[in-house]
């Protein structure tokens, strides 16, 4: 039998969460994934006015995490984002926590997220606004939180696309310098920052310690922290951004694994495919993780933001408040302002990407197919009616 994500939350989660304190956004993604497209969130009827043919069309969960139906959502938000990025070159930055704070991830990710995002934010701040570098000129850049790995454990960082440049009062300014930042010194700043922003909220009572690690503990982790390395990545320079927001696009929706990924499910066991993580670069023969349902479910539902959690945010150009700095700075680089972008129809999407069209003629009458009327959620399919699947409604 052919195995997919929401086949699995159907069959096993109401068996992983007996007996157990889940937090409430894990209800509400399980939920989501395991009736999307099915009666339980209605849809509408299809049909030809003869009554040639009619068929059923049920309605996506639209959860942020749901592998099934967010391809469509995924490709509307590069679209838009994409139209937004300014024709320079762009920077790839990668921030990692250690792993030794992994344990304060789980039971404080709110706190700890909201964290990773400010000081990574303010250290490219701080460190452009030198004016070896930038000085008064401001950039832009995005942020997207990431937070597994490829065999879906915890691996907290982010991503930053930032512009090779910003916009001042005479406009557009180009680096100082062959290096945009130190990546030594850009890692010590933000190590220094993230420490000492967790023992602040230590001391406010704001972080939840576990219950196993007292606050002397955590201390002296973070003293022995403040003494290594921490992973804080600058790639290469690019000619544009739209191959890094590509990369990011995979982030906003769909979650950490696709179906095809997934194995059959034999003996209460669930495998998936990945590819090893190799330093080297180069390419790698795919393995497979082998999981109890139960160790599965935990390990994706780790990874599935809290309701209202902006997992992407922008800054500087890039702002949405930002608008009219935004098209001052394609003006200074002779582009045009920012156009909107009109959203690809669920109709024109399956077209694309299933390179057929769908069907809105009747082959009997050639009458067009129309929406007869809409079916509430946990609605059974009409009668004489196949238990049909639709793309999006």
């Amino acid at each position: 039998m052919a195995s997919t994500l929401q086949r699995i939350f159907q069959q096993h989660f109401s068996t992983f969460a007996q007996d157990r304190s889940l937090p409430p956004h894990w209800y509400r993604a399980a939920n989501k994934i395991a009736r999307c497209r099915t009666a339980a969130l209605g849809g509408h009827v299809q049909a030809c006015p003869e009554g040639h043919i009619e068929r059923v069309w049920y309605n996506s969960c639209r959860h942020r995490t749901c592998c099934q139906c967010n391809r469509m959502q995924m490709d509307r938000w590069l679209s838009k984002q994409t139209a937004r990025l300014i024709d320079c070159c762009h920077h790839h930055i990668i921030f990692t926590i250690p792993h030794d704070l992994n344990v304060l991830w789980m039971r404080n990710t709110p706190v700890m997220m909201e964290l990773l995002f400010h000081c990574a934010r303010d250290s490219l701040q701080q460190l452009l606004m030198d004016e070896r570098r930038l000085g008064r000129a401001e950039p832009g850049f995005m942020l997207a939180l990431h937070t597994w790995g490829r065999t879906l454990s915890l691996h907290p960082h982010l991503h930053c696309l930032i512009t090779d440049g910003g916009l001042d009062r005479d406009g557009w300014v180009n680096p100082k310098g062959s290096c945009f930042i130190p990546a030594r010194v850009l890692m010590a700043k933000f190590r220094g920052k993230f420490i000492a922003m967790l023992r602040q909220s230590l001391c406010s009572g704001e972080l939840i310690l576990p219950e196993d690690m007292p606050a002397q503990a955590l201390q002296n982790c973070l003293n022995k922290l403040g003494r290594t390395k921490w992973n804080v990545h600058i790639r290469e320079r690019y000619g544009h951004g739209n191959g890094v927001m590509q990369y990011l696009a995979r982030y906003v929706r769909g979650g950490p694994l696709r179906n095809g990924q997934l194995m059959p499910i034999d003996c209460d066991r669930i495998a998936f495919r990945y590819t090893p993580h190799t330093d080297s670069g180069t390419p790698c023969r795919s393995s497979v993780m082998t999981l109890t349902c139960e160790a599965f479910l935990r390990r994706y539902l780790q990874h599935v933001p809290e309701h209202g959690k902006h997992t992407v945010r922008s800054y500087g150009l890039y702002a949405p408040k930002k608008s009219a700095a935004l098209n001052r700075a394609r003006a200074a680089l002779g582009q045009p302002v920012v156009a909107s972008v009109a959203a690809i129809t669920w109709q024109a999407y399956y077209q694309r990407y299933a390179k057929q069209p769908v069907a809105h003629i009747c082959p009997v009458c050639r009458r067009p197919v129309t929406n007869m009327r809409r079916l509430t959620p946990h609605h059974d399919p009409p009668r004489g009616l196949d238990n049909a699947r639709g793309l999006h409604a």
